[in-house]
């Protein structure tokens, strides 16, 4: 547990899990790093979970679009623990390492118009005409939306990984270290 004097909040073990939330343990909350921290604040754990389902499963975007946002959320947050996450669930969909990598610099075709998007809302607070009309036609207007949400979820989820230096889970850990992305 994390005192109001400790700004370390470790994931919480199963043995200290909130009975508040007892029921999420077993689901996703218990199951990532991420997570077991968040639930140092039981009720902000339960809001969030309707939102992750939309985020995560139900979003417009779809998944390897998804993977592609959060990927260079990840990267312009400086986030290691969501970058990691985040490039082995890029793999389980067949993305491509080169394509991972490359949404660290300047990706090519859609993924460039998805970098620019991402790239707009942390420096411009904000999505251009130009960026969002072009995105409203390639993936539609609710994607849109979903995109801005997920840039959204993902800093919030950035902003508490780092602030409490939550450990990267440990099976993402030895697959990040046996299969480190190919430098291009």
């Amino acid at each position: 547990m994390c005192s109001k004097m400790d700004s370390q909040c470790q994931p919480l073990s199963d043995e200290l899990w909130p009975a508040e939330i007892g029921n999420m343990r077993a689901g996703f909350a218990g199951g990532l790093n991420v997570y077991r921290t968040m639930a140092h604040h039981p009720a902000l754990l339960k809001a969030w979970a309707p939102l992750r389902q939309h985020i995560v499963r139900d979003s417009a975007l779809g998944a390897i679009r998804s993977e592609l946002v959060i990927l260079r959320a990840a990267h312009r947050m400086g986030s290691v623990y969501e970058w990691a996450h985040h490039v082995s669930r890029a793999r389980a969909l067949g993305i491509s390492d080169t394509r991972i990598q490359a949404m660290q610099d300047i990706p090519d075709g859609d993924d460039a118009l998805i970098a620019k998007a991402v790239d707009a809302l942390f420096d411009e607070k904000r999505l251009p005409a130009d960026i969002e009309k072009a995105l409203s036609t390639a993936l539609g207007r609710q994607a849109v939306f979903d995109l801005m949400a997920t840039v959204g979820f993902y800093s919030v989820l950035g902003f508490i990984l780092m602030t409490f230096d939550t450990p990267v889970d440990e099976n993402v850990a030895v697959e990040m270290a046996e299969r480190p992305l190919q430098v291009r």
